[in-house]
């Protein structure tokens, strides 16, 4: 512990205002450190710290910063009034923008702001605006932001103009609820030439097919009508998820896995695919395989209602498409209890999983259905290094271990194989 002689020597030598005479590159390290709010506040320190916040290079409007110690600050007067002073005082460039407005009705300044952010070279930058009213519409601003490399919109309206010519340094794009035209939905990732991620949750079905056209695309995400979108050109994605809506084997239309398939067969960088399997409940005739194999794909997370027949079979259809699998993941959809016998669906024992190591299981009720399946991949996985269980509800968790200790003494194609239950 210092001494108080020379403490008091310490803090003679240091000048009066230690605040007002810290480097001006060490103030913007700290207002970089702090939330947009506390950044804001510093100019009450003093006179040297007035409006040092308005040239942070990076903002942050979320729901973090409207929270007061009663509620949001949902009123669109507040979030005008600060949206302008952001305009009127901020100098320099603004590299990363997020603006999470709570539900409010509208807020008149976005368009100003937008037009701003365009102006002042935004890259990263997130819009989740959910007005109770008509969603908002981007001005023609909006298109003139160029040197954009992540995007985010939700709860948006995008019309896109005709002479629009795409965003050419686009890396990452994510669009949540976003109301936009198929055609334009096409058009607009097509012109994102070095688009590397995209993700899209989509609540409407179309009725005509999105394109999916990004040559340099490394993973896509998707929650959706899966019938609704065609995946085209490509050759680099690593990632797919599909998540499938209710409504999307809503139709007269049947499904047919083959064709939604056959564009797979050119994506050769393909390792890790997520599936619900929802959308194949009204497929029409489902093949044993798929007409050809896909080699790359290594890991594949998989939901499937095990109580029906036309989803089981798809998914091992896809599963005998895929010899080179390694790590699986199986969750079951629908929980059911108590089901009868009648409704069991029956596993081919026709397919070998020749590089399977992992298994994760996640089920519901220790059914006799679920024993089968587990049984079926402990008897086919000659180099099977572990199954883990796990039960998707508390209530079916007791027959789920059940059903575990009952598989211990079940002789496994693998000598290496190793059978448990962790908690969830």
């Amino acid at each position: 512990m210092m001494d108080p002689e020379a403490k008091k020597q310490c803090c003679e030598s240091l000048p009066f205002d230690v605040l007002s005479n810290l480097p001006e590159n060490v103030i913007d390290i700290i207002l970089m450190c702090l939330p947009f709010r506390d950044a804001v506040r510093t100019s009450i320190l003093s006179k040297v710290w007035r409006y040092k916040w308005c040239r942070l290079p990076e903002l942050t409007l979320d729901d973090a910063f409207w929270k007061t110690k009663n509620n949001l600050i949902c009123h669109t007067t507040a979030i005008t009034k600060i949206i302008y002073h952001i305009l009127i005082f901020h100098e320099g460039p603004i590299t990363k923008f997020t603006l999470c407005v709570p539900k409010s009705r509208s807020c008149p300044m976005i368009d100003d702001l937008i037009y701003f952010l365009a102006k002042n070279g935004i890259r990263d930058l997130v819009l989740k605006l959910p007005f109770k009213s008509e969603p908002y519409e981007l001005p023609p601003s909006f298109f003139k932001s160029l040197h954009l490399k992540n995007l985010n919109l939700q709860n948006c309206s995008i019309v896109r103009p005709p002479t629009f010519k795409g965003l050419d340094r686009l890396i990452r794009l994510e669009l949540c609820e976003v109301s936009i035209s198929s055609e334009d939905l096409g058009s607009l990732i097509s012109h994102c030439l070095l688009l590397e991620h995209l993700v899209l949750y989509i609540a409407e079905t179309y009725s005509n097919l999105i394109e999916i056209n990004a040559p340099r695309l490394k993973s896509f995400y998707f929650a959706g009508s899966v019938r609704s979108i065609i995946l085209k050109n490509i050759p680099h994605l690593a990632k797919l998820l599909l998540a499938s809506s209710d409504t999307d084997y809503f139709g007269e239309e049947k499904w047919d896995i083959v064709k939604f398939f056959e564009s797979f067969e050119s994506f050769s960088a393909l390792e890790h695919i997520y599936l619900n399997m929802l959308f194949a409940a009204e497929a029409s005739e489902v093949p044993k395989r798929l007409p050809f194999n896909l080699n790359s794909v290594k890991r594949l997370d998989i939901s499937v209602d095990l109580y029906n027949s036309v989803e089981v079979s798809c998914a091992l259809c896809l599963i005998r498409s895929f010899p080179y699998l390694q790590y699986m993941d199986i969750s079951e959809a629908y929980p059911k209890y108590d089901m009868e016998e009648a409704y069991q669906v029956e596993f081919s024992s026709d397919v070998t999983f020749n590089h399977l190591r992992e298994v994760r299981l996640t089920l519901a009720s220790g059914s006799i259905i679920e024993m089968q399946l587990a049984k079926l991949l402990l008897a086919n996985s000659p180099m099977l290094v572990r199954m883990l269980f796990t039960s998707s509800v508390v209530k079916g968790s007791a027959a789920v271990k059940k059903l575990v200790a009952e598989l211990t003494t079940f002789q496994c194609a693998s000598p290496k194989a190793e059978v448990s239950y962790i908690e969830n």
